[in-house]
Order: structure tokens, then sequence, then C-alpha cells
């Protein structure tokens, strides 16, 4: 590449990523410098053609343009993907989940992508068999209650001792204040407090039934699929944190659709990448075709604070600086006795709040003052 070329570049007003997509394909098909000029020209033309003007109201632009496909979604919550039927959340609802920011969504799922050594149908089945929660309900044959001697009795499944023992010890670590025998297949719970109710042995066998005692818990069911090279594990349930610890997953492929689970584990970028992906895939689905800016502007919005906040009152709604503008979203008597009392001012340099009180809004036209000197040469 000539001098020239490279000067030329460093001129253009365009990103970086861009140039160095440019100097890539220069290279790969060998242009010369006429022919890169031509390219760079025909880029910049189209980079020019799809930026936004001064004063341009971004903010109601992406959210008529996210929202007016949206209305054309449909209204069915639920599909069950693979043999096993796990639940998957679509269209309309799905995208109220991701911008209402949802601490749980109804339908959490994994996608595990494993590590080379591990790639094969062998592994990933061993893996999905490891991680997968089970409970002491799944590991028995039945449960009664001794009201008399105030005692729960268990009768377990055949299982192996290995897998016997791992239940007791874990059962033991967890209920640290109760007499844990096992006899056979039966095991026998007993408070050491002699006067326990019948409704907090009710209580203790309904806790003892439901806890985890091996794989990971929220980890309801998984499937393996097979994505071209990659033996991947869908789980349904999510706990990222966990998964994290296991050698043979590849945490730098694998993900979840939790929002907030990812911010925790890998950070507030990891979140912001959560909710574009998911919103991408959730459009995709419905065969909806949106510009990534709007999203990506969306998912600026509700995650700049460094933390996850949702599109609403409790939200970036209701961060907003101009009192009028909080007010006219939802709560109104709320933020207007709230900015008396703290004495708050509007400055009026929003669009809502200038519309309500019918002045120029400070966008397109509206954002300068034109000064008019009559007489002067």
């Amino acid at each position: 590449m000539s001098k020239k070329s490279q000067t030329e570049y460093s001129d253009e007003l365009l990103p970086g990523r861009i140039l160095d997509d440019i100097k890539k394909i220069c290279r790969e098909k060998k242009f010369n410098s006429v022919k890169e000029k031509k390219l760079i020209d025909a880029v910049k033309r189209e980079y020019m053609n799809s930026s936004f003007e001064p004063g341009e109201a971004i903010g109601i632009i992406s959210a008529q343009s996210i929202s007016e496909p949206a209305t054309q979604m449909t209204m069915r919550t639920f599909h069950f993907a693979g043999s096993v039927g796990i639940r998957v959340t679509l269209g309309l609802p799905r995208l109220i989940e991701i911008f209402d920011a949802k601490k749980e969504p109804k339908a959490s799922m994994m996608s595990l992508y494993l590590k080379k050594n591990y790639n094969t149908k062998k592994h990933a089945e061993k893996i999905a068999e490891k991680i997968t929660e089970k409970t002491l309900r799944n590991m028995i044959t039945s449960v009664s209650l001794d009201l008399t001697n105030k005692k729960i009795k268990v009768k377990l499944k055949k299982l192996k001792k290995s897998r016997k023992n791992e239940v007791i010890s874990n059962l033991r670590k967890k209920f640290k204040n109760y007499k844990i025998l096992i006899k056979g297949d039966i095991l026998n719970v007993e408070s050491e407090v002699k006067d326990l109710s019948i409704k907090d042995l009710q209580k203790l066998k309904k806790k003892m039934l439901d806890f985890c005692v091996s794989g990971i818990p929220k980890i309801k069911n998984s499937i393996i699929i097979k994505e071209e090279n990659d033996w991947v594990i869908t789980t349904m349930g999510s706990n990222f944190a966990k998964i994290m610890t296991f050698n043979e997953i590849d945490i730098k492929r694998s993900y979840t659709n939790n929002i907030h689970e990812m911010a925790s584990v890998l950070g507030i970028e990891a979140g912001r990448n959560t909710i574009i992906r998911e919103t991408k895939i959730t459009m995709q689905q419905q065969g909806l075709d949106i510009d990534v800016r709007h999203v990506l502007l969306v998912a600026d919005m509700m995650t700049f604070t460094g933390e996850i906040k949702a599109i609403g009152r409790y939200g970036v709604a209701g961060m907003k600086s101009s009192i009028l503008t909080r007010a006219g979203f939802e709560e109104t008597i709320k933020h207007l006795v709230r900015a008396s009392v703290r004495q708050e001012e509007d400055k009026f340099d929003a669009i809502f709040d200038n519309v309500m009180v019918n002045q120029q809004v400070p966008i397109g036209t509206g954002m300068f003052e034109l000064i008019s000197r009559l007489g002067e040469e």
C-alpha cells in the first residue's frame, strides 16, 4: 500500500473500524490507488447518508422504529424446543421482558459451548447429566411422617453407593440441626427440638424434598444440540456463576438470556450485549428487520449508569432531569409534589416539557437562535 493511500485513510472522517475493513479489502483485492480512492469515496457517501443530522430527535426515531414493528409481533408467549420441551418465551412478551429488565425471565435458559478437548457428544451428555439439578424428590419412592415420634421417613430408590453417600452427605451439610440416619434404603430425619409442631414438620418435609442434592440449582433440564462443529448444551433454567466453575465449558462463547445475571457475572458491557442480542433474536424470530443502531441506543440508555435500568417509571423514564417529562409519563402528582418540596427547576431543554407549554422544541432548527443585524454592511 502506497504512502499516499495511507495518508488518505487518515484524512477520511470514518470510524477506525470501517477504515480497518477498507484496508483489509484493499489488501485482499490488491486494489491500486485509484480503486482505493473510489472505494473510500463510495463508503464515505454511504456513511454520510446513513448518519443523523445535528439536532435530529434520534430517541423518538429509535422508539418508533422498534415499537412500530413490535405491533406486528405475535402474542404467543411460549414455544417448546427440543424433545424434552424446554420452554422458550417468544414475541411481544419476550420483548417486554427485555425492556422491562425483568430480574427473572419466565423462561431463563443458557447455551453452553464446550472447549475443544470436550467437544464430543459423549462429553456433552456427561456434562449435561452433571449440571442438571436433581432434588431429593427425584431420588425417592415414598415419604411419610411419623407424627408420634416427630420423624420423617424417606425411602430412597436403588442408588449406587457413591450416589447414596453423596445424597446423605449433602443433606447433613444442609440440615445440620437434624439427626439424619440411614438404614438400608430408609432415611430417617429427626429434629432435636422435642416440641416440633406438625406444621413445622410439614415445612421441613417440603424443604427437604425440594433440596438440590446434586447438580446445579435452578437448572431444571438440559438438551444437547449439534450446531455445525459444536455440541451445545441448552438448559432450562440459568445459574451462570456456577457454570463458570466448570473447566469443560467454554466461557468465552457460552451465555444466558438472563440480562441481570450476565451483568452481575461478567460486567455491565456483557449485560448491554445481552440486551442487544436478545432483542435482535426476538425480532428476527418474528421476521422483523430493524436497524441495529436503534437497538444499540436503547441498550446504551438502559446501561449507561453502570446498572441495568428498565424503560419505565422506575428506570430510564424516572431518571429524566426534566420535571414535566417525568410527570408526563406516569405518576404525575408524585413527581410534581416531590419537585415542589425539593425546589427543583425545569430548564426546558427537553422535547416533551416544551411541547406541554407550547414552546419551540430544541431539535432541528429549534436548536439555535438566528440573530439578524440589519443595516450593517
